[in-house]
């Protein structure tokens, strides 16, 4: 038997089943919704009775169809913005305010209706979607908000395979894995996307090399070297590379972000670079290609003749050195990805000591040549300040080990990276982490004094406690700002302990009261404090901002130029060479239509100048009389020319320009901000423009200044923060509001948070009539005080104050200005 019943939604056929009745199927039914319904075999009835039947059947299809489109619309019609009742432009905190508004509603201990339980898990849903801007875009572009949002392809292809799998066959009747889930789901777990790329593989790419695989549905190659892979895969994920898969179809922005425009296609991924493999697709092609991509010089080979060399510049490079002892002739790739993860603080050395000329180290440090060794030497090179040996040396087990032995027991601080890593802030009173600080020169004159210091250290290794130094001479700001210059330190050692308090450079410290001379007494004293802080935190009495440390070990700028043109050649002939062809054709066909506009130029223009050369007469001899009056005539037209009246903008600092010209100040930018009152605004301002006019070519400075009469809380409020350099009155006192500012000029640093003070000189000073502005007045600019006299009552005196600004303005320019930190600009009402 068979029979088709169509209603007006085509939703249900039928047909006749062995060994059955009938066969019931909804064909527009969604894959997950697919129903077959099989009624038993019927024989034959009286027609009443098979009326009956009939419509009895007919009303089970019509209840069926009824369930089957609620089913679909509660799946379907999920949606957040109508569950929260906001719209789909509103803000977080709307959606904020409406879920708690909603959940404190519809709480099930609060609220007793029996669908209040759903009702609560569909607003928490709604809230989880909406509060994720990347889960929310997903379901305004997509409409769907599962686990693969975001891919409607693949939301399609696994709907489709759903559906399929409802039938009595699939793809491994033609013995053909074309399904990307079930040919690729061991690599579900290296799958990227293109913002996971971008913000945590690339950074990662400068600790561990990555092999990334792009591949695609319905690619034979790509199922022709999936054993391989995996087989590699296997391998290189344990000694430390990363692995990647890009598919193609679902990560098109990615796929052609890098480079890939066919499938498979296989690339490392190193410091950021891209380097795609073009070899074969086997084991040892792969591996290969992921050494290739490490540096070469990461590993130095050790032997009897230079081993005591490589140890002995721990101290030219301040850093620990690491031997790796092995019987393998080439150094193992677990050791190359080790060195590159560590290369920032650890130099690395392989002895092969099977190899003849390696006798003598192997016996002086004991090594079994038959167990893979590894030691760190730090200050003391006789003796490895740690050593691990394993007949297997596992990567976790080497990290572990590096990873406590990453510095020296009294590194010194040769960048502000290194001081932050060593000194870290304090996050609370339970995370205290102290720095004993020796503040030394170079030379054998300091070598005693350094050497006890280190010894102290090795006798008291806490985690508490980090030991560093200094040399004074390299790093003067730092130094100054800890000994301020005291005579009883010059030429000689001091130490000091410090506590980071916040990342701007505000410490707490505390000096010792004799200069560091690594005596017994020293020893104890300094042994004694320690001791003290873990019951008294506050012995660190004196409170500074230390300036950021110069980066000591960084290569001049040729050397910088020159790596980098390097890097910029190589990379432009890998493009060339190795990159897809069709990618490239636009830059050359451009290169070369500039090489010809530019030949056919200079050939055409060499043609007629050789033309007008020939064409031109010679020329005649001019009369003397009537070139002296050609000359005369010159010189008095260049001598009438008017030069350009000077120019300087000065705009007012308010509520409105406050956060455009101070606070989101590009960096590198500064304000120069002139502090004046109302009755001597026209006389400073003028004063002002004449005496940073010189400056005014510099795109990075600008020029404002503030009414004292408006904003004398906010002035007062910074010049808290320059009480060392500057004394200023306490500002709560009697004469609060009588104290003249007028004339002050602060120099201002938005991105970084300090500012740089100058005070004007008395008119009893030297050079407090340096200058007068009536011999040249620029013209100002500025929204009040265009126009007006400057003819006040004591304007010379006033414009005296300013009479040094210009020798204040080069030494700001220069970078020698004590600068004062503030931890945050305070509003200007």
């Amino acid at each position: 038997m068979t029979c088709h019943m169509v209603t007006q939604a085509d939703i249900m056929t039928c047909r006749h089943a062995p060994g059955h009745g009938a066969v019931m199927t909804w064909a527009n039914a969604p894959p997950w919704h697919h129903v077959t319904i099989l009624l038993p075999r019927q024989e034959r009835l009286p027609k009443g009775r098979e009326m009956e039947l009939k419509k009895l059947s007919i009303s089970l299809v019509v209840v069926l169809v009824l369930v089957l489109v609620l089913q679909i619309l509660s799946a379907v019609d999920f949606d957040p913005y109508r569950i929260l009742g906001v719209s789909r432009t509103s803000s977080q905190a709307d959606i904020k305010k409406a879920y708690k508004k909603l959940a404190r509603e519809w709480h099930p201990d609060k609220n007793k209706d029996p669908g209040a339980e759903d009702k609560f898990i569909q607003i928490s849903k709604a809230y989880e979607i909406l509060s994720n801007e990347e889960k929310r875009s997903n379901f305004d572009r997509y409409g769907d908000v599962g686990e693969n949002q975001g891919y409607p392809q693949q939301q399609q292809h696994r709907q489709f395979h759903h559906f399929h799998e409802s039938f009595y066959f699939d793809e491994s009747f033609f013995h053909f894995p074309f399904n990307s889930e079930r040919r690729d789901s061991s690599d579900e777990k290296y799958l990227l996307h293109f913002s996971h790329y971008v913000n945590e593989i690339v950074p990662d790419s400068f600790k561990k090399p990555y092999l990334i695989k792009i591949t695609s549905d319905w690619c034979f190659s790509c199922i022709h070297i999936e054993p391989v892979w995996k087989e590699v895969v296997q391998e290189l994920e344990v000694l430390g590379v990363g692995i990647g898969v890009v598919h193609a179809g679902y990560e098109r922005r990615l796929a052609h972000h890098l480079g890939a425009h066919s499938t498979p296609s296989i690339l490392g991924l190193i410091n950021g670079k891209i380097s795609f493999f073009h070899n074969a697709v086997i084991r040892e092609n792969l591996r290969q290609f992921v050494e290739s991509l490490l540096p070469g010089n990461l590993i130095e080979k050790i032997t009897d003749k230079n081993y005591v060399q490589f140890l002995s510049n721990w101290k030219k490079e301040n850093k620990p050195h690491v031997l790796l002892f092995d019987h393998m002739p080439v150094v193992p790739l677990l050791y190359k990805l080790t060195a590159f993860a560590y290369r920032d603080y650890l130099s690395f050395g392989y002895v092969y000591v099977g190899l003849r000329g390696t006798e003598e180290l192997s016996r002086q440090y004991n090594i079994n040549v038959y167990t893979p060794t590894m030691m760190i030497f730090k200050e003391h090179i006789e003796k490895p300040a740690d050593v691990i040996q394993a007949r297997e040396m596992k990567k976790q087990l080497i990290d572990d080990f590096l990873s406590q032995n990453k510095f020296l027991l009294a590194a010194r601080l040769t960048n502000q990276k290194l001081f932050r890593e060593l000194c870290p802030v304090k996050k609370s009173h339970r995370q205290r982490k102290y720095c004993v600080v020796l503040l030394t020169g170079e030379g054998d004159k300091f070598a005693k004094t350094y050497e006890a210091f280190v010894a102290f250290a090795l006798a008291n290794t806490k985690d508490t406690v980090r030991f560093v130094h200094i040399y004074n001479d390299r790093q003067r700001d730092f130094a100054h700002a800890l000994l301020m210059d005291d005579e009883k330190y010059w030429g000689k050692s001091a130490v000091a302990i410090l506590e980071r308090r916040n990342n701007v450079g505000r410490v707490v410290y505390k000096i010792l009261e004799d200069a560091w001379e690594g005596s017994e007494e020293d020893n104890f004293i300094l042994l004694d404090l320690l001791a003290q802080l873990r019951t008294d935190p506050g012995l660190l009495s004196s409170d500074t901002v230390l300036p950021d440390l110069n980066d000591e070990l960084a290569p001049v700028f040729f050397l910088r130029w020159l790596y980098s043109a390097i890097e910029y050649v190589s990379d432009c002939w890998d493009s060339v060479f190795h990159n897809n062809w069709r990618e490239m054709m636009p830059l050359l066909s451009l290169i070369f239509s500039a090489l010809f506009i530019l030949f056919g130029t200079v050939i055409v223009q060499a043609f007629s100048d050789s033309s007008d050369e020939r064409d031109s007469p010679l020329p005649q001899k001019e009369d003397p009389s009537e070139k002296n009056e050609k000359n005369d005539t010159t010189f008095s037209k260049e001598n009438s020319r008017i030069p350009k009246k000077g120019f300087v903008e000065v705009t007012e600092l308010t509520d409105v320009t406050y956060t455009s010209n101070l606070v989101r100040l590009r960096p590198g930018h500064m304000n120069v901000v002139l502090i004046l009152s109302n009755p001597t605004k026209t006389s400073l301002l003028q004063k002002f423009a004449l005496e940073v006019y010189t400056f005014t070519g510099s795109s990075c400075l600008h020029f404002s200044f503030l009414s004292l009469d408006k904003h004398r809380e906010w002035l007062e409020y910074l010049l808290e923060f320059a009480q060392d350099a500057a004394p200023i009155p306490y500002q709560y006192d009697k004469h609060f509001l009588e104290r003249d500012y007028a004339g002050y000029v602060l120099a201002l640093n938005g991105h970084k948070k300090y500012f740089c003070l100058f005070k004007p000189h008395r008119s009893g000073d030297e050079g407090g009539t340096m200058g007068s502005s009536e011999d040249y007045d620029p013209l100002l600019h500025t929204g009040e005080a265009r126009g007006k006299s400057s003819c006040s009552p004591g304007s010379k005196q006033v414009k005296n104050k300013l009479s040094k600004l210009s020798l204040w303005m080069e030494r700001l320019l220069e970078g020698s200005l004590q600068r004062f930190y503030i931890p945050s600009w305070p509003a200007l009402d």
